[in-house]
């Protein structure tokens, strides 16, 4: 009979177990990534503190950045001429002014994820030789910016757009109304006819003497379209390029009717006045971010060709509007100069 033990095999389901928790513990690239954002700006300005949801914010800020310098890169690498040497990839992005941006945008609670919270769109710092991240927000940003900030929030906002066949009118607060409002109806809902103009309404229900009513016409709402702004939004004429070389132009219906829509729901917010005693360090450091978008324009007034390679405001600032984005073109439609006039116009045009 013998004598020999039966065989342990507990230190190999140990191992096992080990391993197990070693792959259960691996951070996925955006976990990493809020790790670097949180460290970096402690490196810079000291503790910082990000709750859960602003920590899923920054990992959401990773997929959409990376997927804004995927494009960035493929139409670098479509440039035949002018090509920038530089490749838009996370090396040559500028990691600590990205990382206290996310922080400011996180903490204001904008989603690069949701539709029409914030645009990314990556563009070249001469200066630095480095890419930074301009973000511009959506018609949605804007709103919950007014809603965290602003001074006296209406309780509701009403946005409609008025067709030739509608009935509008509009009813002014004077000696007779006490309140300021409107009448409105709809009178044919299949067939409107034309935009002739639109409106938006501020209501406060328990102060309704402030209620307030602005109108816009059809020129109105033309004048803060961008002066560069893409037929595949506003429609219009498109160029027809083959070969680099320019052969006639098509037709584009675009999306004009969300484009004025949005344009007026834009305006609505923008109209509401900031509380300066709410106002804190990201809010601040969003009109910093909002400056530095401001010298890129400048700065391309001065040359020409700077940075056009990379950056495509029309279709990066406008894409909110509508399901699918332009296709990527290897020509542009214009010089930089008036894609970053764009961005300008869009980011403060009210």
């Amino acid at each position: 009979m013998s004598n020999r033990k039966p065989q342990d095999n507990k230190p190999q389901e140990s191992k096992s177990q080990d391993n197990t928790q070693l792959v259960k513990q691996e951070k996925s690239p955006s976990e990493r990534f809020t790790e670097m954002v949180e460290k970096e700006f402690r490196n810079g300005v000291g503790k910082i503190e990000l709750t859960d949801f602003q920590r899923k914010l920054a990992q959401n800020y990773f997929i959409s950045i990376d997927m804004a310098l995927q494009e960035a890169e493929k139409r670098r690498k479509l440039k035949v001429k002018n090509q920038d040497p530089v490749p838009v990839v996370w090396q040559n992005v500028n990691m600590q002014k990205l990382a206290r941006d996310v922080v400011a945008y996180a903490r204001i609670g904008l989603d690069p994820i949701q539709r029409n919270h914030i645009n990314i769109i990556p563009y070249k710092n001469n200066s630095t030789q480095k890419y930074d991240i301009g973000f511009i927000e959506g018609y949605r940003g804007i709103e919950l910016k007014a809603k965290k900030y602003g001074l006296d929030v209406p309780d509701n906002v009403i946005v409609e757009l008025v067709y030739s066949t509608d009935k509008f009118k509009p009813i002014k607060k004077d000696h007779r109304n006490r309140i300021e409002s409107y009448e409105f109806e709809i009178t044919n809902p299949f067939d409107r006819g034309e935009i002739v103009g639109g409106f938006y309404y501020h209501i406060y229900s328990k102060n309704p003497e402030r209620n307030k009513l602005v109108v816009f016409t059809k020129k109105d709402i033309e004048k803060r379209k961008p002066a560069y702004a893409s037929v595949e939004f506003w429609g219009g004429e498109k160029d027809i390029w083959e070969n680099g070389k320019k052969v006639g132009t098509e037709k584009v219906e675009g999306w004009y009717e969300k484009m004025c829509y949005k344009t007026i729901y834009r305006a609505a917010y923008n109209d509401i006045t900031i509380d300066s005693q709410k106002i804190d360090d990201d809010y601040l450091r969003m009109k910093q971010m909002e400056n530095d978008l401001l010298e890129a324009n400048i700065e391309a007034e001065i040359e020409e060709n700077a940075n056009k390679e990379v950056l495509d405001f029309d279709n990066a600032i406008e894409a909110e509007y509508v399901e699918a984005e332009p296709k990527v073109k290897p020509e542009p439609k214009q010089e930089q100069q008036g894609e970053i006039e764009q961005m300008s116009l869009e980011g403060e045009p009210y």
